[in-house]
């Protein structure tokens, strides 16, 4: 993997189920549940760490915080801010394993010969948005989460990017996708960062393994004819990249003329040197 172009962020350790990372100046540790192995922890900021999401036997968990420091900081990439902070399901409003993806939406946006209209489906807190808005992509961000919507406009605020053109939609993606197909709306670079499991905003269900294809196939009839790029993240466990390949292979590449391309991503260990896999994504290309 490439050197992270991330500024105020790192993964320090892994090991026995959990992530050591440094988020700004704030030192945290997160379960992973692909941290499968129980190497040892010589980092010496585990025993400095300053907060600590720990898992309930119920589901969910809670944060343990041992410094009254401020944990609401401020990670960069290429210029553009994004607000961090712990939420209620360990979350911190970033991925960082998600740079591959900016980077190749940035370049693919200031390589195209022709306004892009960008479309961010399952947007979260806009961190893929505003890359491409601050290429020069006319985007739409859609979440049915009206408080992610909400974390992504302060995003572009603090990022002084408020004056590009983003809009910023709280809607229940799928009837979003169907509304865009009756009014003939077409778009360049589909963005699909779908949940495992979720709600509309409206309390629609949305679980991967039922709606996934039929959604896929609603999103190729948003392709525009020249279109340059379709990118589908999976996180849900369970699943490998054939499945991915075989879901773009036999719905957008069933209908259009392109190659499929499917990529593991994940972030470099600091104390270790290797690549920790936190997902897939599957890259879809007019040929």
């Amino acid at each position: 993997m490439k050197k992270s172009k991330i500024d105020g962020y790192e993964l320090l350790d892994v090991s026995d189920g959990e992530r050591l990372e440094r988020w700004g100046d704030s030192i945290l540790v997160r379960p992973d549940p692909q941290v499968i192995w129980q190497t040892a922890k010589n980092s010496v900021f585990w025993k400095k760490a300053d907060a600590k999401y720990v898992r309930s036997k119920d589901g969910g968990g809670t944060w343990h915080f041992f410094s009254s420091k401020e944990f609401k900081q401020i990670v960069k990439y290429e210029g553009i801010s994004f607000l961090t902070k712990p939420t209620n399901f360990k979350h911190m409003g970033l991925f960082p394993e998600q740079e591959a993806n900016w980077c190749r939406i940035d370049e693919i946006v200031k390589a195209a010969k022709k306004p892009v209209d960008f479309l961010n489906l399952f947007g979260y807190t806009g961190a893929v948005s505003l890359v491409a808005g601050n290429a020069g992509a006319k985007v739409c961000h859609v979440d049915a989460a009206k408080g992610m919507v909400a974390w992504g406009k302060e995003n572009a605020k603090i990022s002084r990017l408020s004056n590009i053109l983003i809009r910023w939609i709280v809607d229940d993606c799928f009837k979003f996708v169907e509304r865009e197909i009756r009014r003939g709306n077409k778009y360049d670079i589909i963005m699909l960062d779908p949940p495992s499991y979720g709600r509309g905003s409206e309390g629609e269900f949305w679980k991967f393994e039922k709606n996934i294809y039929a959604f896929l196939n609603l999103v190729e009839k948003l392709l525009s004819n020249d279109f340059l790029m379709v990118v589908l993240n999976l996180y849900t466990a369970g699943f490998g990249a054939g499945v991915v390949k075989y879901l773009l292979q036999s719905t957008i590449a069933a209908k259009r003329e392109c190659c499929v391309e499917i990529e593991e991503i994940g972030l470099n260990v600091a104390a270790s040197g290797l690549f920790l896999p936190c997902g897939i994504a599957g890259v879809v290309t007019r040929k």
